[in-house]
């Protein structure tokens, strides 16, 4: 039988890449990627936001055209007309087009104070614009982008027991919560669970090796994976908070009026993963 997936079945992948030396583990991680993914039958994109000089910025430079207010600036209304009559600038509309263009889209990138490089989160406020990556109406369960997939893949310079429940940097789905919850699956992406290179410069050679495999080992699979859990629409009420009966299994809620606390809703959480 074939090492390569059925072409039917082949994915297109995006990976935002953003580290600024492309000799990083985190490019090693990218570049695993890349070969992995095109070796079994799958196109892959990279954004490679250093090398690209990506303006990280979102400003009213980004709107061509026409302002709907030229003394105040908001952005949200701006990108909302900019979508609907101009379209985005250039270098945002390729990066737009990538996305649509992708089934499975990869976040690489370091973890820096325990969150993502400024010039990745840059990438998304210029690129997520209102309009184009979500609209009334359309986020969450009706996000526009429902039936693609994204992840992150990222690295740290400290060792996995800090980013345990009990850990002093904390759980590291709460940490990735913003991203997982406040980006893809607020645009409509089904989550993966992230792939995580625990303390990426201060390990031996043979570690680096080995979870270089890991991640390859994954990748030729990864069409198969189940995403994250997330509670549906219908578990809350038109104010958009749980309801009564409803208990929290993401890990990063809990719902009071079920008679939750935090520490029963970070079991449930916890048990959740385990399925």
């Amino acid at each position: 039988m074939s090492s390569s997936v059925n072409r039917e079945k082949s994915m297109k992948v995006l990976i935002v890449f953003a580290h600024p030396e492309s000799q990083s583990f985190n490019g090693a991680l990218k570049d695993t990627a890349v070969k992995t993914l095109s070796a079994v039958g799958h196109d892959v994109q990279v954004s490679d936001l250093y090398r690209m000089g990506w303006k990280s910025q979102l400003d009213a430079d980004d709107i061509p055209g026409e302002r709907l207010d030229p003394a105040f600036f908001n952005a949200p209304k701006e990108q909302e007309r900019m979508e609907a009559t101009t379209g985005a600038t250039p270098d945002v509309r390729a990066e737009q087009e990538k996305m649509q263009w992708c089934d499975l889209m990869i976040f690489q990138f370091p973890v820096w104070w325990f969150g993502m490089p400024a010039i990745m989160k840059g990438w998304v406020d210029r690129t997520f614009t209102r309009g184009f990556a979500y609209k009334s109406g359309q986020k969450y369960d009706s996000g526009i982008f429902r039936g693609k997939r994204a992840m992150i893949c990222a690295t740290t310079g400290t060792a996995s027991s800090l980013y345990e429940p009990d850990g002093v940097d904390g759980d590291i789905n709460h940490l990735f919560w913003p991203i997982h919850n406040g980006i893809f699956h607020y645009a409509g992406f089904d989550v993966l669970p992230p792939f995580m290179a625990w303390m990426a410069d201060n390990t031996s050679q043979g570690n680096r090796e080995a979870c270089l495999e890991q991640w390859a080992t994954r990748l030729r699979h990864i069409e198969q994976e189940a995403p994250l859990f997330f509670h549906a629409r219908e578990d809350y009420t038109d104010e958009q908070r749980l309801r009564p009966g409803i208990e929290a299994k993401t890990g990063f809620q809990w719902n009071p009026s079920a008679g939750q606390t935090h520490d029963a809703a970070a079991a449930a959480y916890t048990n959740n993963l385990k399925k």
